[in-house]
């Protein structure tokens, strides 16, 4: 009975089922927020879902050039992969439905493969600008991962765990009891917020894809069917990560108070998260894949050393 029990939390709530609903929400409310942003109406509630249907209707084309076989499989190991990480974060109440020491390396690790994937698409596309567009997310890649890694290991080091549903439980009676402790994840907090837009490649870093230069990027000979599991793979890499950052930083489920369900606790939080990721789109524009790195290596980095260097400082040096 345990066996179907987890089958069915990972099928359908809180795993893929909920997921994928979750993910076409928060492309609705994205574009919904970022539309009053340049003084437009935005889409109705329906319209992720619609175009979702609708490519899943359309031919999928594959260009004789291609390896047919590689083309076709990486929109499903980037949607995979984000499945699986999602089910290592708490949702409804800690810990998730599938919880050990140490998930937090596999659920960064995770997430790093769908822009692995789209580099890999832009080179098997062999169209010019899918390579360049794959390039460009490999050579991105390089400047917010660091940076985003650093941040989520910041709270695992305050706390002395890796495991994402005991940071999430922890973390803000930690904060409570320790209010110093507030400024490093801070830091943290705000260099993951900056990391994850860079991850999904949303404006000032939509390099890869951008549609002014190299069309479509890596998504450019993509169609039908395989176009819309990399859609719904990004919406749902965007509710991953917010939820990631939400449970390491905000207590994930945790109530703000105690008659709060732990799923509506979850969902103010993501919500707040993906509505700064919105925010951050509308107010700046896209910059320069050498402004990219820097940014990344001179900034982030820093920052996020920064925090890693107060918990040490804190803990270890005496200094509280």
């Amino acid at each position: 009975m345990s066996v179907l029990w987890g089958i069915l939390q990972a099928l359908i709530f809180p795993g893929f089922l909920f997921l994928s609903v979750y993910a076409l929400f928060a492309e609705w409310m994205d574009r919904k927020l970022f539309a009053p942003m340049q003084n437009r109406i935005g889409p109705p509630l329906i319209q992720p879902l619609a175009d979702t249907i609708k490519l899943f209707s359309k031919e999928t084309i594959i260009p004789k050039a291609v390896q047919a076989g590689l083309f076709t499989l990486l929109p499903y190991f980037s949607f995979a992969a984000v499945v699986t990480a999602f089910l290592f974060v708490p949702v409804y109440g800690v810990p998730a439905i599938s919880s050990f020491p140490g998930d937090l390396v596999i659920v960064a690790y995770l997430l790093t493969i769908p822009t692995l994937v789209l580099s890999l698409a832009g080179w098997s596309s062999d169209s010019t600008y899918s390579i360049l567009g794959g390039i460009r997310a490999l050579t991105q890649l390089f400047a917010y991962e660091v940076p985003f890694f650093l941040a989520l290991f910041t709270p695992a080091l305050l706390l002395g765990t890796w495991n994402i549903s005991e940071i999430a439980a922890r973390l803000p009676g930690f904060l409570l009891a320790n209010p110093f402790y507030f400024i490093p994840v801070l830091i943290s907090f705000l260099v993951g917020i900056v990391a994850l837009q860079g991850k999904l490649e949303r404006k000032p870093f939509d390099i890869p894809d951008a549609e002014t230069e190299i069309v479509a990027g890596p998504f450019t000979e993509y169609s039908g069917r395989l176009l819309a599991i990399f859609r719904l793979s990004i919406d749902m890499e965007m509710v991953c990560g917010a939820s990631l950052l939400a449970a390491l930083f905000l207590g994930g489920p945790q109530p703000f108070i105690s008659w709060m369900p732990g799923i509506i606790s979850y969902l103010l939080k993501t919500l707040a998260i993906i509505f700064i990721l919105a925010y951050i789109k509308a107010a700046v524009g896209r910059i320069r894949i050498d402004q990219m790195i820097r940014f990344g290596w001179q900034i982030l980095a820093p920052l996020s050393l920064v925090g890693i260097l107060m918990v040490v400082l804190f803990q270890k040096g005496g200094l509280i």
